[in-house]
């Protein structure tokens, strides 16, 4: 689970809470994302649907955005939806910034871990695991 106004990251299984992080959210973090280039989060429920070991980012695990709903939305404001969200670790070569990313919001709609935060979190949720994402 993604909490956006407290901005962190929650790893839960079975109900019962693993661990809890950080993060940096998009250069807009406040509201849903609602089309491409808005520079926003997604917020619903999601799946993780693929890993990234080759991401421009340090590992990174896509989500299911935009869903069925985000798509008829997009299409009723003739907008595109946009897409490649992840949660993912710092911009490769950057992974020296540590903490320091967490200072300011960076992504464009993404959310973001440290480098050794994302391998946490990247051995421990499989493909197919639900993520929602709250404001």
């Amino acid at each position: 689970m993604v909490l956006k106004s407290e901005r962190r990251l929650i790893l839960y299984r079975g109900g019962a809470m693993l661990r809890e992080y950080k993060v940096a959210l998009s250069r807009a973090p406040l509201g849903a994302k609602t089309r491409e280039g808005d520079h926003k989060v997604p917020e619903g429920v999601y799946t993780i649907d693929a890993k990234n070991p080759h991401s421009d980012f340090h590992l990174a695990l896509h989500v299911s955005y935009p869903n069925a709903r985000d798509s008829a939305n997009a299409a009723a404001a003739a907008v595109r939806a946009g897409g490649d969200i992840e949660v993912h670790g710092i911009k490769n070569g950057l992974g020296w910034l540590g903490r320091f990313q967490r200072w300011i919001d960076w992504t464009n709609g993404c959310v973001a871990l440290t480098d050794p935060e994302i391998e946490q979190v990247y051995a421990a949720v499989p493909v197919g695991t639900t993520i929602e994402i709250r404001p």
